[in-house]
């Protein structure tokens, strides 16, 4: 009866772990599907910038701008891989139909001797629309004496440089030379489905083989 109620839930159990798997896998090209249409949108054609943006239907949203950047960046700290540590630099943008915009330029090091200034003159940028979420409990208050920022939060930043609540973050910039752009990209949107998948398959494995293991040391007692 013991080997019984034994090899009854080593079989509940994987079938529970399979399902969680199978499960996983579902998820997996889910996510997938996702991300294939987000790059897609990342990298379809520029268009103009919309009169109002939308933060959740727009995001994403290829465009191109043509204008003059208004000079003092604002420095935005973060870290790249194999780079070290570094600043974004966000300028307010003033198109040619008299909107006052903002734009990502990219990325400096702090190493640089100076922060490189904005092309001057009519440019053009193109790049995406994003509306940035990177304020939580844990980010510092942003040092506005030493012009050090901690997050991209637009509106606080659209009223720091007083402009309008709209961020391109930048692909190409014309002229901003010492400035290397950071694209948004899916990079940043976890996808670790495919290891959820390996785990439960894999206790999976772990659970009937120690079921029947047991069901073995059981038969040879009795023999």
């Amino acid at each position: 009866m013991r080997a019984i109620g034994v090899g009854l839930l080593g079989l509940i159990g994987v079938v529970i772990l399979l399902s969680l798997g199978f499960w996983q896998v579902q998820r997996l090209a889910w996510k997938e599907t996702v991300l294939g249409d987000i790059t897609g949108r990342i990298t379809a054609a520029p268009v103009a910038v919309p009169a109002q943006p939308d933060p959740t239907s727009d995001r994403f949203l290829p465009v191109r701008a043509t204008g003059q950047f208004i000079p003092g960046p604002v420095r935005v700290l973060v870290s790249q891989k194999r780079v070290g540590a570094g600043y974004r630099l966000i300028n307010a943008f003033q198109t040619e139909d008299g909107r006052r915009i903002m734009v990502d330029r990219g990325f400096v090091t702090v190493q640089s001797s100076q922060t490189p200034s904005a092309p001057q003159g009519t440019t053009t940028v193109t790049g995406n629309l994003h509306w940035p979420q990177e304020v939580d409990s844990f980010t510092p208050d942003n040092d506005l004496a030493a012009n050090i920022w901690f997050a991209r939060d637009v509106p606080t930043l659209a009223d720091h440089l007083q402009a309008d609540p709209i961020l391109i973050i930048a692909r190409t910039v014309d002229g901003d030379d010492g400035v290397a752009p950071l694209p948004v990209g899916t990079d940043g949107i976890p996808n670790d489905h495919l290891q959820y998948a390996i785990t439960w398959f894999s206790l999976a494995g772990i659970w009937l083989f120690m079921t029947l293991y047991f069901l073995y040391r059981q038969r040879q007692r009795q023999a």
